[in-house]
């Protein structure tokens, strides 16, 4: 039985190269549906050990020795997100913080920005309403407001925009929160907004590559959607090739 799960747990990946233990866990019994949790999960363990599987965070498994992206999302985010969800539950919200990819740079910004995505038909209600309790609040600021009054401010800035239908997201610790992927396909088409990353792209880019797990097909989706995967397989090439 184990050689028929060595055979068949690459399979499992094909879609995503990481997954939630849970989502794992479904997919092996569909295909063994005799198995127990128990028995699947030694099953597991015992493929880890082999060096099949491998288990770079906490109840998430993948076929790669490469790290998930798993920032930090810091107490101002969670109350942010938290607020938001129990005024409109029934929208799509997504937030993180331009510092995420300061790891990945060679040379750190100036400033960070708070980044609250939502949907398009929510937006102003969603700026009214964090405007009432958080000081500098722009809503899809354009180039004039961004270089007048956002990069000179020394204070935290949030910023809300249009979080476009289908961009992949993932729930971490219960918030909703973009992928990597999501993040390198942004900052090469959003270049007002990330100004400050422009003269470094092909820095962001390798590291990323180098040093975290990512779904090349996931973020050729999502590029298609925003109207620029030529732009995005430009970028991959130049920057992959150094």
């Amino acid at each position: 039985m184990t050689n028929t799960i060595e055979n068949t747990i690459e399979s499992y990946f094909k879609s995503n190269t990481q997954l939630s233990r849970e989502k794992l866990v479904s997919l092996i019994n569909k295909d063994f549906p005799d198995l127990s949790l128990g028995t699947i999960t030694v099953y597991l363990s015992k493929l880890k050990k082999a060096g099949i599987i491998n288990n770079p965070a906490r109840g998430v498994y993948s076929i790669t020795d490469k790290q998930i992206f798993n920032p930090e999302i810091n107490q101002n985010l969670k109350k942010i997100y938290n607020k938001i969800h129990k005024d409109f539950p029934f929208i799509e919200i997504c937030v993180w913080n331009t510092k995420w990819l300061s790891d990945l740079m060679r040379h750190q910004p100036f400033k960070n920005f708070t980044i609250i995505e939502v949907d398009k038909e929510a937006e102003e209600q969603v700026f009214n309403a964090v405007s009432e309790w958080t000081k500098n609040v722009y809503f899809n600021p354009n180039e004039e407001i961004l270089e007048r009054y956002i990069s000179t401010n020394t204070e935290e800035v949030t910023i809300i925009k249009n979080l476009v239908t289908e961009a992949p997201t993932i729930k971490n610790n219960k918030i909703e929160i973009p992928t990597l992927e999501k993040l390198l396909v942004d900052i090469i088409i959003d270049k007002e907004l990330f100004a400050a990353q422009q003269g470094e792209l092909d820095v962001i880019f390798k590291s990323a590559f180098d040093k975290y797990d990512i779904n090349k097909a996931k973020m050729k989706r999502y590029a298609i959607r925003r109207n620029k995967e030529s732009e995005l397989e430009r970028m991959i090439n130049l920057s992959l090739a150094k």
